[in-house]
């Protein structure tokens, strides 16, 4: 077996396409390896609209970037001919290695998606040595091809939460489908707030969906968001994610903290160690000492702490009942 027939092989060429020349230039850096792709003579090529075996009406050379061979930059050129169809008249050949408007064969685009699925696109970008705008165009257009399949007509469970890039306040709002395990993103917005509600809403009804069958929405306690989904999806019931519920409370009792230490002072390590659990295992010796003091202290730090961890007895049950009944008298002690 010769190397035309090796490449041809590796390339996945069938008829009528054959490889027919090899040519490594080693004057440009990175080297360059050029493979010519032709087809046999007299060969009829599918039409583009009908599939209608048609003959070539002429041919023009083009080229697309394979991925590498080794190390060296890959290229694939062959002489592309236009059908002449009865019906639709002259159109060039879908070639089989590439798609229509692509300048990389299917192989290389595959390389590229799965490396930008690990990490950022410029990085991606750097590694093939191709401009990240390339990159991106070519997400773009794979990412609209798979929306236009998805049926979101299950979805009933939804979270939703803003997050922040760059530092600052350019924000991305999240939407993820709670019932699926694996792979649960289905929808992100700019911005955060009602109007990303709304986007998704709308995002929804194009894809098989309607908003009045969601019927349980996971977020903060944004006004924003709660009025969105109050607006947007009638039969929801909304439920406030953990995570949020323990930061309100640690906010709070740091704020206690802080008004009580202008009033005295506190033991060594009280400021971090009334922001962990008391079980945490990365607590120092000063904080769980600190921790330990504070009931005897009789101060107000100490009582907002307590306060904070009974959070997690409310979250320790079986059945609603036994939510709703914790839930009241962790209400109750806390006013009082």
């Amino acid at each position: 077996m010769d190397g035309n027939q090796i490449l041809a092989l590796g390339l996945g060429l069938e008829a009528p396409w054959k490889l027919i020349d090899q040519h490594l230039d080693t004057s440009s850096s990175p080297h360059q390896l050029h493979l010519t792709v032709e087809a046999d003579r007299g060969s009829l090529f599918p039409c583009p609209e009908c599939g209608q075996a048609c003959p070539a009406h002429d041919y023009k050379e083009l080229f697309w970037r394979h991925f590498n061979f080794f190390q060296h930059h890959c290229f694939l050129h062959a002489r592309t001919p236009r059908t002449r169809c009865p019906d639709h008249g002259v159109k060039r050949v879908n070639v089989p290695w590439t798609r229509k408007g692509s300048d990389f064969t299917l192989l290389f685009e595959q390389a590229a998606m799965s490396l930008m699925r690990e990490m950022p696109v410029l990085a991606a970008a750097r590694f093939m040595d191709v401009t990240d705008q390339r990159l991106w165009r070519m997400l773009e257009y794979y990412i609209q091809q798979n929306l236009g399949h998805w049926d979101l007509s299950a979805v009933k469970k939804l979270a939703l939460d803003e997050t922040a890039s760059k530092r600052g306040h350019n924000y991305v709002t999240i939407f993820l489908d709670m019932d699926r395990a694996d792979r649960p993103f289905i929808f992100a917005a700019p911005g955060r707030g009602k109007a990303t509600v709304n986007a998704f809403s709308d995002f929804l009804k194009q894809h098989q969906g309607q908003p009045e069958q969601i019927i349980e929405v996971v977020c903060d306690m944004s006004k924003a968001f709660l009025s969105g989904v109050d607006e947007a999806m009638p039969n929801a019931e909304v439920t406030i994610d953990w995570f949020h519920v323990v930061q309100i409370f640690n906010k709070a009792v740091d704020q206690v903290r802080k008004q009580e230490r202008k009033d005295g002072s506190h033991s060594k390590g009280v400021r971090w160690a009334v922001l962990k659990n008391s079980d945490h295992e990365e607590l120092t010796r000063h904080q769980i000492t600190a921790l330990s003091e504070l009931p005897s202290e009789d101060k107000e730090t100490g009582k907002a702490w307590f306060i904070k961890e009974k959070l997690r007895w409310i979250r320790d049950v079986k059945t609603p009942q036994q939510a709703r009944w914790r839930l009241t008298h962790f209400i109750n002690h806390a006013r009082r």
